[in-house]
């Protein structure tokens, strides 16, 4: 494996983990803000970061010699469209949630959300990303184990699996989520990852802040009340994380990138059983965990896919 690979799929796993452990400044937060005042106050967070932190980092970066942000006209439609796919994904997620049941078990909306793992090369072959044989193999072990990691307890528990509203707005939310993963393979060579991520928390944020007032009741005191979940949230899982996949996705397939990034399942898992008092991990969880870091290891020995003809040499979107 190329040094610049590994390093990238490194980048991805450092992603994964920060939204694992996002899954529970998400979930305090929830009890606070409803679902368009909570992602837009986070997005808009991020951007704001991203604002002060971008030429800092373009002073680092102009040491190493020149540097290619790549064209205006990428990094705009780039950050838009990026921008719009996570608006739709993350707010999916947060309804889907909000619709189900009391005793519906919570693994379930990690299951159907974490599918975009093999979601992703199914929407690939529109777009001639066809994906190696051990990345297909991959999938179907991290399905798997996501249904051990999700659902096993619940299913032993007596809970079926019946699909309802919620379950159909979370498997739209791991479409969408295809979406932004694919997008992304597209735009992170032609532009600086930092400014297209910067555009697309402004824009995630600015849809939701209108929403937010017609839908919602926000107020000053829940706000206040979660800034830490929302700080978490804004700097480290938007800020840092949505930016690190930017990065890390240039030349990984997309395949493989979701499948590294469908990690956050298991991460959030085990961020649980650490920062929540009284959480355990039973034995089918561990299991449904060992199967889908194997599926992720199974997937960087895969053969690296052909260039496609003409494709453009990468813009410099390094973060370091």
């Amino acid at each position: 494996m190329k040094k610049s690979s590994l390093r990238n799929s490194a980048l991805l796993m450092l992603t994964a983990i920060i939204w694992g452990v996002a899954f529970v400044a998400q979930k305090d937060g929830m009890e606070y803000v409803e679902p368009f005042t909570y992602n837009g106050l986070r997005s808009l967070l991020g951007g704001v970061v991203l604002l002060a932190v971008i030429p800092l980092l373009d002073k680092l970066r102009s040491r190493h010699g020149p540097m290619e942000k790549g064209s205006r006209r990428n990094i705009i439609l780039g950050g838009v469209l990026c921008g719009v796919a996570l608006f739709v994904a993350s707010n999916l997620q947060q309804f889907g949630i909000a619709l189900q049941d009391a005793d519906t078990n919570v693994g379930k909306a990690g299951f159907i959300t974490a599918c975009y793992c093999a979601i992703v090369p199914v929407l690939g072959l529109f777009i001639k990303k066809k994906s190696p044989a051990l990345v297909w193999l991959g999938v179907v072990v991290a399905v798997v184990g996501f249904f051990f990691l999700c659902l096993m307890d619940g299913l032993m528990a007596g809970q079926g699996l019946g699909l309802g509203k919620s379950d159909l707005l979370l498997l739209l939310c791991a479409v969408a989520f295809s979406v932004h993963i694919l997008l992304i393979d597209h735009f992170s060579p032609l532009a600086d990852g930092v400014r297209i991520s910067c555009i697309q928390f402004l824009v995630c944020g600015g849809l939701c802040l209108p929403l937010m007032f017609i839908f919602e009741t926000p107020s000053w005191e829940n706000i206040r009340a979660c800034w830490l979940p929302i700080t978490y949230a804004g700097v480290m899982s938007c800020g840092v994380a949505y930016t690190l996949q930017i990065v890390g996705q240039r030349g990984v397939h997309p395949a493989v990138a979701s499948l590294i990034l469908s990690l956050e399942s298991v991460f959030s898992v085990l961020a649980g059983y650490v920062l929540m008092p009284g959480s355990t991990l039973s034995h089918w969880e561990l299991f449904g965990c060992v199967l889908v870091m194997a599926a992720v290891v199974m997937v960087q020995l895969a053969p690296p896919s052909d260039p496609a003809p003409g494709e453009r040499e990468p813009a410099d979107s390094s973060a370091t």
